[in-house]
């Protein structure tokens, strides 16, 4: 099983306004550039499930195109891939096969010629949260997940071969973390794919491709080698929890971190006298010692995350944008002023408990029916989602069609409330815990689980996030997800024309209204009859129960009535 971090949780950065759909796709084909001879010439990209029916409003077009151009999930180019590619001599075309079946719901088949004549074939599925995996490359099967640096041999499947690879990277210092011989038959062709802890230098692909029987060679360097991750590696981890562990030392420390469930992060947080973003940092950091990371530089990370957010959920208020698809822009706008205006009032309610305006007041404003937490955490929400559907940048937490409930919870807490920075970045971790939960134990993809994965669980983490910040205990923070997990069980998943604006946009709202009300009543110290561990079962069978109409194939629920489907392209013809 993927080993999951905090980065997986609270992330990616990315553009909107998919996870799965967009920064997934993007890792697909972001992959399939790395396996290329030379610049992408001509593709062509076969859709399958819910790629084929919501392709379009997903940008998963964009992205995949992007992907191949070599753009990384967060580039602001992305919604202007077309044009880029026309620049550079791409040429590309897009065939949805909606009815053909796949084991996973978003598929795609690359076929790309690149500038050296080679033809390269590919497929990939988009696993939820933007993390991808290869499946096949020239229709031999394989697993490709980008995660790890990693060696992609093409070769004649022989004797001799495997010892000549490992000794290149023996004589370059490279050290091998998992090996996989791929074939269809003894004797012909086959892939060798392994995963190292280093990142592998050209030269040793060079050295490799001197044996006769290795046809090609090819590096595809981490998709997490980067800032999100920390890039200084070393014998032991310098400070924090893990401070003096060798790797070894840390990864026997992470097997007793390796939190399986809630009832162990909890059993953990009792235990040590700890917070849930304490424990889930020092999981974090023997992760990352484990690796030979010498440096965390978590916080620096969630400091970023944070930054981002707050522009996503800022930026519209003062400059609304038009969605991707025209269905949403100028909600939050409208929120804000209604909260401006209603501001005076709920300030004298505060010194006048019948807290009322004078009856011509009352005429002229509509009066705020929540009160100034719920009123900003609702328009910070709707704004992020009308950044995200207008292809802005966002952060996926856990995704990007529910990255709108925990900004709005974190962001609105700080505006009311008076908490700092430092305080949010450890309620962001916090979050990424009973994230971290739910997508081990079930799953956050709105195509597997519905919106009740999503929007369900980003609630689930920003009920929890916002109880740690009011200083509940771990036991609590834990009551308050369940409640949340609890209030939006069943959620569907039906982007009106297949984009994710309506009713996502409402739904993000809904969200961190649930988790307002979800962490209050946690606060209270009223007990679950359920505890979290079951309920997020109960979300896995609920999903697994869902027909495929309602799991974000744009086929059921609000998307197929009748004024929905007139915004509907297919619907139209």
């Amino acid at each position: 099983m993927r080993i999951l971090g905090i980065r997986d949780i609270i992330g990616p950065i990315m553009i909107g306004p998919s996870s799965s759909h967009t920064a997934g796709a993007l890792r697909i084909a972001s992959m399939c550039r790395r396996l290329l001879a030379g610049e992408p010439r001509q593709a062509s990209f076969h859709l399958y499930g819910s790629f084929a029916h919501t392709y379009r409003g997903h940008g998963t077009d964009k992205a995949l195109v992007a992907g191949l151009l070599g753009m990384a999930a967060d580039d602001e180019r992305i919604r202007d891939s077309f044009e880029i590619a026309k620049e550079r001599n791409l040429s590309f075309v897009f065939e949805p096969r909606p009815n053909e079946p796949m084991p996973h719901p978003n598929t795609v088949c690359i076929e790309v010629t690149d500038s050296t004549g080679a033809h390269t074939s590919m497929r990939g599925e988009s696993i939820g949260g933007g993390a991808a995996v290869i499946t096949r490359i020239n229709g031999i099967d394989v697993r490709l997940t980008g995660e790890f640096h990693s060696i992609v041999v093409k070769q004649r499947d022989v004797a001799g071969v495997l010892a000549h690879i490992a000794t290149c990277l023996s004589v370059f210092d490279v050290n091998i973390a998992t090996t996989k011989l791929f074939r269809e038959r003894k004797g012909e062709l086959a892939y060798t794919i392994m995963q190292t802890d280093d990142e592998v230098d050209e030269r040793v692909a060079a050295s490799i491709a001197k044996h006769p029987d290795i046809f090609d060679v090819r590096i595809v360097k981490s998709d997490r080698a980067s800032e999100a991750v920390a890039p200084v590696k070393g014998e032991a981890a310098s400070g924090g929890f893990a401070a003096g562990l060798t790797p070894q030392e840390a990864a026997a420390a992470f097997e007793q971190l390796d939190f399986a469930n809630g009832a162990e992060l909890l059993a953990y947080c009792e235990n040590e006298g700890a917070s849930i973003s304490e424990a889930i940092c020092r999981r974090e950091r023997c992760m990352l010692a484990a690796d030979g990371v010498a440096v965390d530089n978590t916080r620096r990370y969630l400091e970023r995350a944070l930054a981002v957010m707050r522009e996503s959920a800022t930026a519209p208020l003062a400059s609304p944008v038009k969605s991707m698809g025209g269905l949403i822009g100028g909600e939050a706008a409208a929120l804000s002023v209604l909260e401006r205006k209603n501001a005076s009032a709920w300030r004298e309610k505060a010194d006048n408990e019948r807290g009322a305006t004078n009856a011509g007041d009352a005429q002229e404003t509509p009066s705020s029916v929540a009160d100034p937490l719920l009123a900003r955490a609702t328009t910070y929400a709707m704004a992020v989602l009308e950044t995200n559907a207008s292809m802005g940048r966002i952060v996926a937490a856990p995704t990007a069609g529910s990255s709108g409930v925990l900004p709005a919870m974190l962001l609105a807490a700080q505006d009311i409330h008076g908490f700092s920075d430092d305080e949010l970045v450890h309620a962001l971790a916090n979050a990424a815990a009973i994230g971290y939960l739910i997508t081990r134990n079930a799953t956050v993809a709105g195509a597997e689980g519905g919106c009740q994965a999503e929007v369900g669980a980003a609630s689930a983490m920003a009920a929890s996030a916002a109880c740690e910040l009011f200083g509940g205990t771990p036991r609590q923070c834990f009551a308050a997800a369940s409640n949340a997990l609890c209030g939006l069980m069943g959620l569907v998943c039906d982007p009106i024309a297949g984009l994710v604006e309506a009713p996502c946009q409402k739904r993000n709202a809904t969200g961190v209204a649930n988790a307002i009300v979800s962490a209050q009543i946690a606060l209270s110290g009223v007990e679950n009859l359920v505890g979290f561990d079951e309920t997020v079962e109960a979300m896995r069978r609920v999903g697994n129960s869902l027909p495929f109409e309602l799991r974000e194939s744009a086929l059921g629920g609000m998307a197929a009535t009748p004024s929905a489907c007139a915004f509907c392209e297919s619907c139209m013809k």
